[in-house]
């Protein structure tokens, strides 16, 4: 099982399709909380979804089920809370949703790339869902683009 992770912010266009498509990955799995913001730019959800199957070859998949909840994501982004917070409570979030039990696995049967806004992933969620993963599932490895 082959996970990669992809940020969107500080990419072209181009730069951030030709990573996904040099990846091999055939399926975005879009782990933000809101798909549809206008800051998003070429990652809206409907334009993201046509530019990956055109671009890329790859599927589109909204699960909201690996996003933070609105509280500790603010909490993070203003400031009230650190990282070494926010990680430990992320993940308690992914226990209480059971998501290694409820996920679809066969989503992640071809490779994968998880997608979030952070333009690297060392501090970002989706690092941590791709790593949450991989730990409760085996066998997958985790590259970041």
């Amino acid at each position: 099982m082959e996970i990669f992770t992809i940020g969107f912010t500080k990419k072209t266009a181009r730069e951030f399709f030709e990573a996904i498509r040099r990846s091999g990955a055939r399926r975005l799995v879009d782990v933000r909380l809101n798909n549809r913001s206008q800051l998003a730019g070429f990652t809206k959800q409907q334009d993201l979804e046509y530019f990956l199957a055109e671009i890329c070859g790859a599927g589109y998949v909204h699960l909201p089920e690996l996003a933070p909840t609105k509280e500790i994501l603010r909490a993070y982004q203003q400031g009230e809370m650190s990282w070494e917070v926010y990680e430990p409570a992320y993940r308690e979030v992914l226990d209480e949703r059971r998501v290694a039990d409820t996920i679809d696995r066969r989503l992640f049967d071809v490779p994968v790339v998880l997608l979030c806004s952070e333009p690297e992933a060392d501090r970002c969620h989706r690092r941590l869902a791709a790593e949450y993963l991989a730990e409760h599932w085996g066998g997958a490895t985790v590259l970041h683009l």
